[in-house]
Formats: C-alpha cells, structure tokens, sequence
C-alpha cells in the first residue's frame, strides 16, 4: 500500500490535485482520507465557543486517531472514519466505512506538520498557490458551503488562516518530496506525480519492499 500524503494552504487546490490522482488511476484503487474529517471532537464545547476556535493548528487534530487508521489499512482492515460537520464545528455521529486500496491519499493542510504521519508516507506533496489565489477560493467555499459571509471569511483569514499558514503550513513544505506550484491548475506536474505512483504500483515496490 502506497500512502500519499497532499498538504498546502487553505485554497490551494488540494481536492483539484487529489481528484487528477484518483482519475488516472484505475477505478476503486485510491482511498481518499481528508484530515479535516479527524478534528478533535468537541461536541460537548456551546457552539459559540466552537466558532471561536482555532482549526487551523496541529493541535486541532486528533492525529492518533488518524495513524492508527492508516495501519488498520496497512493491516488489511476496514476503518470507521469520523464525518465532521464545518456548519456546527462538531464531529458527527455517523462513521463513514474505508477499506484497503492499493493508494492511500491523507490530505489536508497540516498532514505535513506532524512526525508520526509523515513517517508514515510514501510520497510527500505540498500545493502551493498565490495568497490571493487562496483567499478568493476560500471566501467562494465558505459562503457557499459553510453558510458565512464574505466579511466573515476575511475576518477569519486575518486573524486566524494567515497567521497559522505562515507558522505552521508554509514551514512543512520543506518536508515535501514534490512541491506543485499553481495549484491544481499545473498539469505537468500532476502527470509527473500520476505518472510516478502508477510506475511504484506497476512495480510492486514500496521503498524497498513488496507492497
């Protein structure tokens, strides 16, 4: 089994770059893990405090959990990942079942920051985009999605989202095996990405061992 992790910036067209991997690959191959879905669960916090708190560091995850999933999957088993609501910043009680694929991709904006999952990876990409890039696709997902307006989004960015990228994320890139400039839009490099997780598959070989 292949673990790739993606990580960069908020907006920087991680789900772009994931999806191209699952479309050249063959059907049913990639298990996809978004790190967001391992928030810690705070359920038991009121919501106004819950709004109020800072997604946007290490500490916001729940990375055992997470690792410990990924050697379930690496042991052959079937894993209950945690669903995590954006709109009520709680985790949900429903589970949503993963099994075993040959490609594993964890994904998120800090999968890069913590020792234990990068240890884990076969392969470390980090997306990087222009600020402003960043900031227009945030503020278009999160009316969109999360039901916040845009004086909200930027708020938010300026007090939280810049300042944990530049201490936290930005950082991690030097971890990164590949680093994709214009986001999801550079093709080139996600063909050479592509192109080398097909050729590890195709030759059954996983950093000296058999996968």
């Amino acid at each position: 089994m292949l673990i790739i992790g993606i990580a960069g910036g908020t907006g920087s067209g991680k789900t772009t770059v994931v999806k191209k991997i699952i479309e050249s690959l063959p059907k049913d191959e990639v298990t996809v893990i978004p790190q967001d879905c391992y928030y810690n669960d705070n359920s038991h916090i009121p919501l106004e405090e819950r709004l109020k708190m800072n997604y946007d560091e290490p500490a916001a995850i729940e990375w055992s959990l997470l690792c410990r999933h990924l050697e379930d999957l690496k042991d052959g088993k079937s894993v209950a990942r945690p669903s995590y609501d954006f709109v009520t910043c709680s985790r949900l009680g429903e589970t949503v079942e993963l099994g075993p694929r040959d490609v594993v991709v964890v994904e998120g904006i800090l999968v890069l920051t913590d020792k234990q999952l990068r240890d884990m990876m076969d392969v470390k990409v980090f997306v990087d985009a222009d600020a402003d890039e960043r900031l227009i696709r945030v503020i278009e997902r999160d009316c969109i999605e999360r039901g916040r307006t845009p004086q909200m989004v930027i708020d938010r960015y300026q007090e939280t989202l810049k300042p944990m990228h530049e201490l936290y994320i930005e950082p991690s890139k030097r971890y990164a095996d590949l680093i994709i400039p214009q986001g999801g839009h550079n093709n080139v490099a996600i063909m050479l990405l592509t192109d080398y997780i097909r050729s590890l598959l195709s030759t059954g070989v996983n950093h000296g061992r058999a996968l």
